[in-house]
């Protein structure tokens, strides 16, 4: 990807969670960090406003982007595989993006996890004629009332047309428009639902939000996350690929091998200092103040997560 569309790429998430006010780029940590009021409230209101855009990737395969986390479309002959669904407000310019890719209905949605940048359009997608497939996990999620703490918000129950009628619980593979599609459970990751999806024909990997391209991950403790299932997934993913495999992260551009393994290694790093200093007996407070990420914070602190909200992450998930 050329370096204008990295750019594009990023501002047209950062547009659509509401981090670009009257053209200024916000500190993002800020909006997390400091906010009385729930970032989610003012992603949800930016996505109303935020262009949903496209970028070819390879055979029938299309990123869009714009509404939350990064959506592939799988435009084939008789109909359109989707995979996750976006922001719920953004239901009008997904369906005109999509009506670019061709007339043929939507017949399959797959969401990589239940977080509503990825799911909230679930129902009028299933509405449209859709068939969603998730991991058990993203269901029982969808179905609950939850609270992500480190959000500030409670998500209500989905509706009933938003609920995946067809569940698994480690792997699903499917032929769609005569391309074969496999989805893959990591174990508790990002959440405890996440899934990968593979399109092997073209050799293209969809990770979801076990990879933020460029940032530090959010990582949702209160849905089963955590930093050691994090790594995981990113050891997962680098041994899934090689250097040929285009892989689309959950946010940031699409990306390679060589980055994926340089998000691995920064995870692996911080993972070890932050450990370090909680067996030296320092809490949280003070790990923070040492800035144990600081050597990846001009590179990975500029996005949605900064430095210290991260560092809090990371530190939750050691036991």
């Amino acid at each position: 990807m050329k370096e204008n569309e990295n750019a594009l790429s990023r501002r047209s998430f950062l547009a659509s969670a509401g981090l670009i006010t009257t053209g200024l780029f916000l500190a993002p940590h800020l909006v997390f960090a400091k906010r009385a009021d729930s970032p989610v409230t003012m992603i949800i209101g930016e996505a109303a406003k935020s262009p949903v855009t496209l970028q070819k990737l390879r055979g029938k395969l299309t990123l869009i982007n714009g509404s939350g986390g990064n959506i592939v479309a799988l435009a084939g002959e008789k109909g359109k595989l989707m995979v996750d669904a976006g922001i719920n407000v953004s239901e009008a310019k997904m369906k005109a993006a999509l009506g670019t890719l061709g007339n043929t209905p939507i017949k399959n949605l797959i969401n990589t996890h239940w977080h509503f940048d990825h799911a909230s359009g679930n129902e009028w997608v299933h509405q449209a004629g859709a068939k969603i497939i998730a991991h058990e996990n993203t269901k029982k999620r969808l179905m609950q009332k939850v609270t992500v703490e480190d959000w500030n918000y409670t998500f209500p129950p989905s509706p009933a047309g938003a609920i995946p009628s067809v569940t698994f619980q480690k792997e699903h593979h499917l032929v769609f428009d005569g391309e074969a599609v496999h989805l893959k459970h990591y174990g508790p990751a990002h959440t405890d639902g996440d899934i990968s999806v593979f399109f092997p024909e073209v050799d293209v990997l969809h990770v979801a939000d076990t990879w933020w391209n460029g940032y530090y991950p959010f990582i949702d403790y209160n849905t089963g996350g955590n930093i050691m299932g994090m790594i995981s997934a990113a050891k997962e993913n680098v041994d899934r690929t090689t250097d040929k495999t285009l892989i689309v992260s959950g946010h940031g551009p699409v990306g390679n091998r060589s980055q994926l393994i340089e998000y691995r290694d920064m995870l692996i790093d911080i993972e070890g200092k932050i450990r370090a200093l909680k067996e030296k007996g320092m809490g949280i407070d003070d790990i923070i103040a040492a800035k144990p990420t600081k050597s990846y914070d001009e590179k990975w602190g500029q996005f949605v997560i900064g430095p210290d909200l991260f560092t809090k992450l990371v530190y939750k998930g050691l036991i």
